[in-house]
């Protein structure tokens, strides 16, 4: 067998062994295109060999003399094809979020000094043709969609040529395991955005690695539509692309449910904001029921709450949620194309209610643990049930180490662990200490091996009285009520802790209709007495999971809701609290006076 060294061998390692019919699939003019191992071969060393007629080269193979190709597009398989084509190159790919604002922009194409871009539509290429004057370096745009007056990218492998395809080899011989292959700028919601260099030997370690704790067996269909150029989807593109996986990329967000029904995945990556979204859905739908049917889905929904892991509570409870299974959840199950083996969630705290719910209903969340500059996975639950443990992020996976630091920080070291900040040593330093990286997450190891989030470092605050807050497990608890769509807690130097809030609008506007109460525009509804008293109730029944310096004294309820495009909310639908502060400081002001 091939050995394994840099990401791109997964083309010829499939190629030897059994290769796909539907390796990669897009819709294109509304129907599923499927490219073969083949197929995706045969484009990727053309577009190797354009890239090399137009100059593209590997220069010294260091960092900065190796020439940079930057990508901004949404998923879809030429993303892929032109990740691989510029690595057996080489070159290194420049990763960036379609959404990145304009100076951000020009600052990476610049730090990097970016040759190429590609980009998906129109608008992405009129965002970078704008900095075409502001960026020295930049040579050309190319476009996947026909877009006028632009060069598409067809034009870059009609320019291959055999002598060029026979130039491809030796240059792919001597790229080595540990030789860099991308460069991701992780979105600066402090300051500038630092580039992070991985290596080959970085998310392939982190691949293999992680393939023992996904579900066994190749043959399998994904679905892929968390953002490609986070590190957490495209290392899993890797570890499907190795594990025989076809990947099908979602058309957009909007459609990810019509596709899950087309596809009929037996697994996807997702992040926790868009398993609540799931949730709401369905539990919309089960109180739109009325009699016996609202009754059992309510019923079985109470089963669920119930559920442990790795317990057995008895013969009465298993038969209930049996059954439960076979009328209520496998409807469930059916929405997501009744073949989910499981779901790998990441990139933020999903709340343990929802785990075990899902888990219950016979649909497996596996919640993991990484960083960017980790490759990313740390710790992940695994597909068997045995390495699951819900409100950890599961055991570590092979081959990493973690210790906990006195203050409570993770620090991780192991094969995973990035090269440096591009051109950035001072930062490299801060974070990189003997070899162990500080995560600046805060957690601990249980007793029986799994690694715990307590909370981000950053975010820790401490009250005017000296106590620290610790905010996540907070908001997290609160955003179990289905009246909470979004929360922040404040209270850094402050005497007590508040909150803001952003109610599930469609859940108020029902509980509203149910008594008696005129609904109105968004902000007419916060204002009403009995919304107020609602809510003022709803936080006082979760206040008492925490104790007293924790509790919610205060907040204030918002008419608007957080998002990516309102600058809340980062790529990956974390919340950027700096932002959150700033808009809304008479809010907050209103809660301290």
């Amino acid at each position: 067998m091939m050995e394994l060294k840099r990401l791109f061998d997964c083309l010829q390692y499939n190629l030897d062994r059994k290769p796909l019919e539907d390796m990669l699939a897009g819709k294109e003019g509304g129907q599923w295109k499927k490219y073969s191992t083949a197929d995706v071969k045969n484009i990727v060393d053309n577009l190797s060999a354009g890239l090399l007629s137009m100059g593209v080269s590997c220069g010294d193979m260091s960092a900065e003399g190796r020439d940079k190709i930057a990508i901004l597009c949404k998923n879809r398989p030429e993303w892929v094809m032109l990740d691989l084509a510029v690595q057996q190159i080489g070159a290194l790919l420049v990763p960036l979020y379609p959404t990145i604002n304009v100076n951000e922009l020009e600052y990476v194409l610049n730090d990097a000094q970016v040759k190429y871009v590609f980009v998906n539509d129109e608008d992405l290429y009129l965002k970078v043709f704008s900095l075409k004057d502001k960026v020295p370096n930049l040579k050309d745009i190319f476009t996947f969609e026909h877009v006028p007056n632009a060069k598409h990218w067809k034009e870059v492998t009609s320019l291959s040529t055999p002598e060029l395809i026979n130039k491809i080899k030796p240059i792919a011989d001597g790229i080595k395991y540990e030789d860099l292959v991308t460069i991701i700028y992780t979105s600066g919601t402090t300051g500038k955005p630092k580039g992070v260099m991985l290596s080959h030997r970085n998310i392939l370690s982190n691949v293999i690695d992680s393939l023992p704790c996904f579900p066994p067996g190749d043959d399998m269909r994904s679905l892929s539509f968390l953002p490609l150029n986070h590190i957490f989807e495209r290392m899993v593109t890797y570890l499907y692309l190795f594990n025989r996986t076809a990947i099908y990329y979602a058309e957009s967000l909007e459609s990810i449910g019509d596709n899950l029904k087309e596809v009929k995945p037996h697994l996807f990556t997702t992040v926790p904001r868009l398993l609540e979204k799931v949730y709401d859905r369905i539990m919309q739908k089960g109180s739109e029921l009325s009699g016996f049917k609202k009754k059992l889905f309510f019923w079985a929904h109470g089963l669920a709450e119930k559920f442990e892991i790795n317990k057995n509570q008895g013969f009465w409870y298993r038969l209930q949620l049996g059954l439960a299974n076979k009328i209520i959840f496998s409807k469930w199950r059916e929405g997501l194309g009744n073949n989910i083996k499981c779901i790998v969630s990441g990139g933020a705290a999903c709340q343990v209610r929802l785990i075990r719910i899902f888990t219950a209903a016979r649909i497996p969340i596996m919640e993991g643990y990484g960083l960017t500059e980790t490759s990313p996975v740390i710790s992940v639950n695994r597909y068997e049930i045995s390495g699951r443990s819900f409100g950890t992020v599961g055991p570590l996976i092979k081959n990493v180490a973690v210790k906990i630091a006195e203050d409570g920080e993770i620090l991780c070291k192991g094969p995973n662990i990035m090269v440096g900040y591009y051109k950035r040593q001072d930062l490299t330093d801060e974070v990189i200490n003997d070899g162990w990286f500080y995560t600046g997450d805060i957690g601990l190891m249980t007793q029986d091996g799994f690694l715990k989030i307590t909370d981000r470092k950053k975010e820790l605050f401490k009250t005017s009285g000296g106590k620290y807050v610790a905010p996540l497990p907070i908001e997290n608890k609160l955003k179990e009520s289905p009246l909470v769509e979004q929360v922040m807690v404040v209270g850094a130097e402050r005497k007590f802790v508040g909150a803001l809030i952003v109610p599930s609008f469609p859940n108020l506007k029902d509980w509203c209709r149910k008594n008696g109460i005129a609904e109105g525009d968004h902000a007419a509804m916060i204002q009403n007495p009995s919304v107020k008293e609602l809510y003022k109730e709803l936080v006082e029944t979760f206040n008492k999971f925490f104790n007293h310096v924790e509790q919610i004294k205060k907040f204030e309820l918002l008419p608007d809701e957080w998002s990516i495009d309102s600058g809340e909310m980062t790529p990956k639908l974390s919340l950027k609290r700096k932002v959150v502060m700033e808009k809304y400081r008479d809010a907050i002001e209103r809660i301290y006076n």
